[in-house]
């Protein structure tokens, strides 16, 4: 499905309630304000502290969700009542602001109602009305709901006072987050002259829950965040490396009892407008289509999606990047589609938060759905449509993909499938399996085939501070031979003070999974880190982070080809700037003549070394930026890089961003620039409405990519999408035109819910 959230606020800019009918039972309910119940001062040990629980009550009245918690219903709710502890700044004290959360149900909801007391309530920091805002750079109010009690997996949403809403599933203890998740969820807020409210409704329909007869229980925990004061809080406490939706040390939901999903079935269907030209356009005119979007909670387990006519054009264009390696640069999935649920098909070499690991989805992954739908160049490659199970069964988490792409001249038809099994062990650990075959349906590529099998264990141990991951994975394709397996083994530490990690992988020089992504081939890496995060007494500073990595990188016969030792020193402020210095001292051998940069390196052994500073500023404020300057060697030339970003956010209504990045290059005794310039403007009548627009310039190649959007959520998650994208030449070829291609599509959707 693609979007959206019914919502409300009352207000255009923030929901303020002027008038209270019943301001005194309001009080009653939300508990005495800070200054007349203050929290202990003790600090906790948030390791030890027992976990707590909350009852979640049945509502014997309608609760109206208007950002004031004056139904009756409300007063017969459980409430935290306890104080809220830090994990940033001051991980273990009481929350410098008292929070209160109540928990109501009836057959069709789960209620949230938050009450947060704030002495500063002015300034109050909403950093925007959108869909899935910037909660780092927002006050907000949040929690995760572990509706199996696996201690594993959750239900993640976040409010500001804005009334936006931020939902996503969390997978694995934490270590992914899914933030293309959505639910069909109502938010009001109203800010108050004391603090802000959240009143939220959850239907049952949009979570995954066990039927039983008797009373179940649900994992749970709240967070706040103080933007102004740089505060992160939680009612089941966590240390300071730990997020909201860390399960296995949550509290606990208790006595829901007789909820049902019903029948949960929601079919959306689409109908697509679209007018392209310019020279590279595949069939320039006007084309209508339609398709639809379904999704069926065959048990309260297993969810199947399915698509036909599948279409992506609103999705916002991949912003370019300039390449200064020798190898292919990484592209992140957009398509909401791909992104649901896509923990279930992550294969180790994801990044893991928390531990600074030698690979990513930069260097590494099995399954990277962009495969699909998406050319080598980056240009749509119509799909027919697909399907997905994923879920429950048994003590197995599943997930299955099937996707068929049309058959047309510029791109032959193929068939993609996904098979992935995960197996949770010893509590918070697991053991997957996975399959990709991608088969050539076409009658150009009817006889071709690319077969991937992979298997992984993630050990997570020492209550989560440490790792221990392996993998092994081969390929198989027609007429290829030489090394196509690939293994990796990884150890990491992450506590409060110390992290370390070390990682051995090896890639064979055939290994190719024909829907994933390899940076290198044909090596063997070895990377070590260890770094701190003491939190010393000096003015202003909230922790240092010293540290040193060390990454090496050999042929398959153990010659050094890379070599990389990066010592650093991160300094975090208690306003949430932080200040970066690196130097990083490289080894490079070629093998033979290399284009790095657009520019010829010839063959032979390079050894140079760089400084970085970095820093970002608060970027909660109206006014904020990062910058970061490299100065150093480069292979047999030079590099100086500065690279800056400003942010304007002068109302949660407004938001503008400038960047520019400058890269002053001298290789094969050849000086020149490569540079790249963007901008991104958004704008939010409402929670409902918006304007968004995005332009870049790359010196590089003279091009100039515009995409402009605007999108109205009519009902919840259904969309009206008005998109205008174009790509122009400014060094056009003779006989070309500057508009190299330029398409103007409008999509509206439906939700159907039955």
């Amino acid at each position: 499905m693609d979007r959206r959230h019914g919502r409300s606020t009352n207000g255009r800019v923030l929901a303020i309630v002027a008038h209270v009918p019943l301001a005194a039972l309001f009080s009653a309910l939300a508990a005495p304000p800070a200054s007349a119940q203050l929290p202990p001062n003790g600090r906790i040990d948030p390791d030890t502290v027992p976990r707590p629980s909350l009852e979640a009550r049945r509502a014997n009245s309608p609760v109206t969700l208007d950002g004031v918690l004056d139904d009756k219903a409300w007063v017969l709710a459980d409430s935290t009542r306890g104080v809220f502890y830090q994990s940033i700044p001051s991980q273990g004290l009481p929350s410098a602001e008292r929070t209160v959360v109540r928990v109501l149900y009836d057959d069709e909801h789960l209620y949230i109602g938050a009450t947060m007391y704030d002495s500063r309530a002015e300034a109050l920091v909403a950093a925007g009305m959108e869909q899935d805002f910037s909660t780092q750079d927002s006050d907000i109010f949040g929690f995760a709901l572990d509706t199996y009690l696996d201690r594993q997996n959750a239900y993640l949403f976040a409010v500001n006072p804005a009334g936006a809403l931020f939902d996503a599933q969390a997978f694995n203890d934490q270590q992914s987050v899914n933030r293309a998740w959505e639910g069909e969820i109502e938010v009001t807020t109203s800010v108050q002259d004391w603090g802000w409210v959240a009143e939220i409704a959850i239907p049952m329909t949009t979570l995954r829950f066990r039927e039983t007869d008797g009373p179940q229980s649900w994992g749970l925990n709240f967070s706040r965040r103080i933007r102004r004061i740089s505060e992160d809080s939680n009612w089941a406490p966590l240390s300071r490396q730990f997020r909201v939706y860390k399960m296995s040390r949550a509290g606990t939901l208790t006595s829901l009892e007789g909820i049902r999903q019903g029948r949960n079935l929601r079919v959306k269907p689409f109908v697509n407008g679209v007018r392209t030209d310019g020279w590279r356009a595949a069939s320039p005119g006007e084309t209508v289509e339609g398709g639809f979007d379904m999704k069926w909670g065959i048990t309260p387990q297993l969810t199947l999606d399915v698509t036909a006519l599948t279409d992506f054009s609103q999705v916002e264009v991949d912003e370019q990047q300039i390449n200064l390696t020798r190898f292919s640069l990484f592209f992140p999935e957009k398509r909401d589609f791909f992104l649901e649920n896509d923990g279930i098909f992550s294969f180790q070499d994801n990044r893991v938060r928390n531990f600074r690991t030698g690979s990513g989805p930069q260097n590494f992954k099995l399954f990277h759905s962009r495969r699909i739908g998406l050319s080598a160049d980056r240009t749509p490659v119509p799909i027919a449509g697909g399907a997905r199970l994923t879920g429950r069964v048994g003590g197995y988490a599943i997930g299955l993909l099937n996707m068929q792409t049309r058959d047309d001249p510029g791109s032959p038809g193929e068939n993609f499938s996904v098979v992935r099994l995960r197996k949770n062990i010893l509590g918070s650990s697991d053991i997957g399996f996975m399959f990709v075959n991608r088969e050539g349906t076409g009658a150009s590529v009817a006889d071709l085939y690319n077969r991937t099998l992979g298997t992984d264990v993630n050990l997570r141990l020492a209550r989560g501070r440490m790792l221990l991951s392996s993998y092994l994975a081969a390929t198989d394709e027609p007429d290829v031979s030489g090394d196509r397996a690939a293994g990796a083994f990884e150890v990491a530490w992450r506590d409060p003070i110390w992290n370390a990690s070390m990682l051995l992988k090896t890639v064979g020089d055939a290994f190719d999974p024909g829907v994933g992504f390899v940076a290198r081939r044909g090596i063997r890496q070895g990377f070590v880190t260890l770094g701190a995060h003491p939190q010393p007494a000096i003015p202003h500073v909230r922790e240092l982070n010293p540290y040193v990595d060390v990454d090496l990188f050999s042929d398959r016969a153990w010659a050094l080809e890379s070599r990389e030792v990066m010592p650093g020193l991160g300094i975090h402020f208690l306003d949430s700037s932080v200040l970066t210095f690196e130097y990083t001292a490289s080894y490079e051998r070629l093998a033979e003549a290399t284009r790095i940069a657009g520019a010829s390196v010839p063959e032979g052994e390079y050894e140079f070394g760089a400084f970085t500073t970095s820093y970002q500023s608060n970027l909660g404020r109206k006014l904020g930026g990062r910058l970061s300057v490299t100065r150093g060697g480069f292979f047999d030339g030079e590099r100086t890089s500065v690279t800056g970003t400003v942010t304007l956010r002068p109302s949660a209504h407004f938001f503008f961003e400038g960047t520019a990045q400058r890269n002053r290059l001298t290789l094969g005794g050849n000086s020149f620039d490569a540079n790249l310039f963007g901008g991104r403007f958004r704008y939010a009548y409402d929670t409902r409405t918006f304007l968004s627009a995005f332009v870049q310039y790359n010196e590089t190649t003279d091009e100039v990519q515009t995409n402009i959007r605007f999108n109205l959520i009519h009902a919840p998650l259904s969309d009206v999408f008005l998109v205008y994208s174009e790509r122009r030449d400014r060094s056009p070829e003779p006989g070309r035109t500057a508009l190299t291609d330029r398409a103007l599509t409008l999509k509206v959707t439906k939700l159907l819910a039955f």
